[in-house]
């Protein structure tokens, strides 16, 4: 791969054109090379084969196409696939297809480790090294989507960005890979079927709301007080539960969007009612679903998960109280990818 070489995907629709218009050819063929960036995922320059052969020598020599490529599968006992996904500069990240009786999810990566240090997920144990680009995102979700079909004879049918990294610290690839799966002249998906986690940026979070998104965004909150979730999640003492508080109204009202809570119960640490009752203080003021989650020890912390009747008693004690709740089941756990486990084991 020599240096003069640009990663065609990382160009807009518009400097694309004015590369064809300055090489002579007609503006339509850079629609046809987008349609097979975008629409139909070619990953070189071989498959388009509506062009002549010397044009595709020509895009050969001034660019390149930098494919994420699956460099191993695990499967669960549950059906859950975890992949672990090759980079061109040999960086792995991990992204996971979580089948449901209802749902084909895909869980995507947006960065390569992550630089928050939250104290339970071990992704946060590992050194962030960069951003992913918004095709390596969107390359995740076409090699998923083809694992949910080869695998299980069905359709992808949403995209969550909970993999590793902080999906609002690579703000340009999150949203650049979102209008590639969601554009007409992308795969064409809606945005309601994608759903954007976020440990907490209020600023980040502001900003989504002032851009108008269409997709989902969820909230790791884990804890509903201030210095519970300072115990956590270091990202809290900037970004405390009042700011984000705030920043999650202001979303809301600029955009209508759906917005979810995710909640981990921890034994002995958030699983009380008297902390059942600090969310639902929370909730009353943002609006919002809250999302349950069972934990899944990782060997780095000693965090345990609550035990079934505990969760249930707080889930209990929410939905009585007219609060929208689901319990998500741990999937993938023997495999760890499930919530909070992804780690490159191999590095």
């Amino acid at each position: 791969m020599g240096d003069k070489k640009i990663d065609i995907r990382g160009l807009s629709k518009i400097k694309l054109t004015d590369w064809f218009l300055a090489e002579g050819e007609k503006n339509f063929r850079a629609n046809q090379v987008w349609e097979w960036l975008w629409q139909k995922s070619a990953i070189s320059f071989e498959e388009m084969s509506n062009l002549s052969i010397g044009l595709r020598d020509k895009l050969n020599e001034h660019f390149v196409i930098n494919p994420v490529r699956i460099d191993s599968s695990q499967f669960s006992s549950d059906r859950t696939i975890k992949s672990g996904f090759k980079l061109f500069d040999g960086h792995l990240v991990e992204g996971v297809l979580i089948p449901t009786p209802k749902r084909m999810t895909a869980c995507v990566s947006s960065q390569v480790g992550c630089s928050l240090s939250c104290k339970f997920c071990a992704t946060g144990y590992m050194k962030k090294e960069r951003n992913l680009t918004a095709a390596e995102i969107y390359d995740q979700v076409v090699l998923i989507k083809k694992q949910a079909e080869d695998n299980y004879q069905a359709p992808l049918t949403n995209v969550v960005y909970m993999g590793m990294g902080e999906p609002l610290l690579n703000y340009a690839g999150t949203l650049g890979s979102i209008e590639k799966l969601t554009a007409p002249d992308g795969l064409n998906w809606s945005p309601k079927r994608i759903t954007v986690s976020t440990a907490g940026i209020a600023k980040m979070i502001r900003k989504l709301g002032d851009d108008k998104v269409k997709f989902n965004l969820a909230l790791s909150l884990h804890a509903a007080n201030d210095e519970k979730r300072n115990q956590i999640m270091p990202i809290n003492e900037s970004n405390t539960l009042a700011n984000l508080r705030d920043a999650l109204n202001y979303f809301y009202q600029e955009t209508g969007n759906q917005i979810t809570l995710e909640y981990i119960v921890f034994h002995g640490f958030n699983d009380k009612l008297e902390d059942a009752q600090e969310l639902l203080d929370f909730v009353k003021r943002v609006p919002s679903k809250v999302n349950i989650i069972e934990y899944n020890p990782i060997a780095e912390a000693n965090y345990q998960n609550a035990d079934t009747e505990a969760i249930d008693k707080f889930a209990n004690f929410l939905e009585k109280r007219g609060v929208t709740v689901n319990v998500r089941r741990s999937r993938g756990k023997d495999i760890d990818a499930a919530c909070g486990q992804l780690a490159i084991k191999e590095q």
